[in-house]
């Protein structure tokens, strides 16, 4: 299950762990224009763990899970470009 909220300055994504066994916590992913983040609850330290990735990485993220193992790099892109 997930949820998708539309607020002023960013899209906020919740996906909620359903299945039987070893249920993970929620993840809430926050997209805003120059920047994706993931967050998630440590339940051993109780801290919120959050992850920030640059939109070039969010677009390598969503190529390389339609690719076999291997080093990849998109064409066209430069390094340190967005």
């Amino acid at each position: 299950m997930f949820t998708i909220e539309h607020e002023f300055d960013a899209t906020v994504v919740t996906l909620v762990d359903e299945g039987q066994a070893h249920l993970q916590e929620d993840v809430t992913i926050t997209a805003f224009a120059e920047c994706i983040t993931v967050e998630q609850l440590d339940p051993r330290t109780e801290e919120v763990q959050t992850i920030t990735l640059s939109m070039a990485q969010v677009r390598e993220l969503a190529v390389a899970l339609d690719l076999p193992e291997g080093v990849y790099r998109l064409a066209g892109e430069e390094a340190g470009r967005d």
